[in-house]
């Protein structure tokens, strides 16, 4: 990385670490944009003492992850990874009758969905949510009372919703947000969503609980390590017809892929006319 960015005023960077160390030998370097919204890849406090100003990009996934996890949750609650798996495997044709019910099939409309993450990301899951007609509760942050109206008790959020999507960042204070203590909770036995960050989910606690009975499926964008490394616990129950793990992308509709370089080349125009926008530092 010190190589690449040698003699650079600008650096673009998503998931690539930018530290205090590697700082000290790009003297040149002037200004850091980040490709996503998280910003933990930079040293910021580095950057301070440089005076390196650091930007982001923000918003560009106000459409597509919420689409992406109704996806999910609309696929998950009609068993249609596992209804098409039975055509495949021709078990509709042996069976000889016009419908053929092997699995589980649940309405969205009057079903309560727990969203654990109140920004934009979690708005627009409500709204979408809200439009199938379920119950909408966003979950009070853990530990945490009287943070007003708008929330449910994190504790009731867990007993009660019927599906549980994720769309918090991750911090010291949310990884492992849902672990087994939760998921003996769960009287419902909710679908549970994640297309935020994989550590807010102990995975070795939700195999467990998918393999007790616990929730009734899951769908997850993000895992704790991107690729999963081969002991990954997930990977152990793929061919599940209420599992579907997709490989990280929920933000990368066509739309936000192009609204996120905009906002690239955006802020690197704006530095170079000295009023960087977005800016995190």
């Amino acid at each position: 990385m010190v190589e690449r960015l040698r003699g650079a005023t600008i650096a673009v960077t998503n998931k690539v670490p930018i530290r205090r160390e590697s700082l000290e030998q790009l003297p040149d370097l002037k200004f850091v944009t980040v490709a996503a919204t998280g910003y933990d890849v930079i040293d910021i406090e580095a950057c301070r003492d440089k005076a390196i100003p650091v930007s982001n990009v923000r918003g560009y996934a106000e459409n597509t992850v919420p689409d992406h996890a109704m996806a999910l949750i609309l696929a998950l609650s009609r068993s249609i990874p596992g209804y098409r798996q039975d055509v495949i495997d021709g078990e509709w044709q042996k069976a000889g009758q016009f419908c053929f019910f092997n699995h589980p099939i649940f309405d969205l409309s009057g079903r309560k969905i727990g969203i654990i993450g109140e920004g934009v990301i979690g708005q627009g899951v409500a709204k979408r949510a809200s439009a199938f007609g379920m119950q909408v509760m966003f979950a009070a942050h853990k530990g945490v009372d009287g943070l007003g109206p708008l929330y449910t008790p994190f504790d009731e959020v867990i007993e009660t919703a019927d599906v549980i999507t994720l769309h918090a960042p991750l911090t010291p204070k949310t990884r492992g947000v849902i672990a087994m203590p939760e998921f003996r909770r769960m009287r419902k036995k909710p679908l549970i969503i994640n297309t935020s960050r994989g550590g807010l989910v102990d995975e070795a606690d939700l195999v467990r609980a998918l393999n007790d009975g616990l929730i009734a499926g899951f769908g997850f964008d993000v895992l704790t390590k991107e690729p999963p490394a081969p002991d990954n616990p997930l990977l152990t129950v793929l061919d599940r017809p209420n599992v579907i793990v997709t490989p990280h992308v929920a933000w990368a509709s066509n739309e936000a892929q192009t609204e996120v370089w905009r906002q690239v080349v955006e802020s690197i125009d704006k530095f170079v006319a000295g009023d960087p926008v977005r800016r995190v530092l």
